[in-house]
């Protein structure tokens, strides 16, 4: 039997990407999963593929939206309970401009979601957490939170946010058995850089050209590790990179 089996999960930005796989990965433990993301439709289909996992709850949440969040968790708790593990998933870039000439609603945009929508969810998740004095938080950051490279700029910003913020969930919750970790990929390709570039497919599929990258279930098996430590044991941050990456900046590519 897996460490987790049973186990409640919360995972955020569900729909695809890091957060797809984790959603699979904790299945596969024999974990109950509520899952959340924007696109209704990917839910639904996850839902059917995961459909001989112990339990699957899915509803469609925009973390940016506050209240909408504070009305999915009382949802959620009255249906399946609270959650045992909370993945804070949901993020992403938009723009890669040097500061001087960045877009406004792209700033908007990646505050909005991978600092309020992490702070919204985690805010509302963390007192039921905290009434049973169980729980964890695996908050999934990026390399761009330790090294900031050229043109990141706010991107690098709401990742060093999301590392302090593991930090001083840590400290707040002192003296309870409550768990925050941290999972910091560098390159995995995922939708990531055709949201960034705001669908440009040939410039996304660039940025992977030449090595092998992350895939999501890399990353996932670093998060399903995370949570399976005994209880004693916090893992606070760790940093997963593709061999051929050594820095945000630095990659061996073929042929260079």
């Amino acid at each position: 039997m897996h460490p987790l089996d049973g186990r409640h999960v919360l995972i955020t930005g569900a729909s695809a990407g890091i957060g797809r796989a984790c959603a699979q990965r904790f299945a596969a433990a024999g974990c109950r999963l509520t899952l959340w993301a924007r696109r209704a439709d990917r839910l639904e289909a996850l839902r059917d593929e995961l459909a001989g996992a112990a339990g699957v709850h899915t509803a469609r949440v925009d973390v940016r939206e506050r209240d909408a969040v504070a009305d999915a968790v009382d949802a959620m708790v009255a249906e399946a309970g609270a959650p045992d593990v909370l993945v804070n998933n949901a993020g992403l870039a938009s723009g890669l401009d040097p500061i001087q000439s960045g877009d406004f609603e792209d700033w908007d945009r990646m505050i909005d979601t991978n600092v309020r929508g992490l702070l919204h969810v985690t805010r509302c998740v963390l007192p039921h957490m905290i009434e049973r004095d169980t729980g964890h938080v695996i908050n999934i950051g990026s390399i761009a939170g330790h090294v900031v490279y050229p043109k990141g700029n706010v991107y690098n910003a709401t990742k060093f946010a999301v590392r302090a913020l593991t930090e001083a969930m840590n400290v707040d919750l002192v003296g309870t058995r409550i768990r925050v970790s941290s999972v910091d990929p560098g390159a995995c390709e995922t939708e990531f850089s055709l949201v960034r570039f705001h669908g440009d497919a040939e410039r996304a599929r660039a940025v992977y050209r030449g090595f092998e990258p992350l895939r999501p279930e890399d990353v996932a098996e670093a998060v399903v590790w995370v949570a399976s430590q005994p209880e004693h044991v916090n893992v606070t941050d760790v940093v997963i990179m593709p061999t051929a990456q050594r820095n945000p900046y630095l990659i061996r590519r073929e042929g260079r």
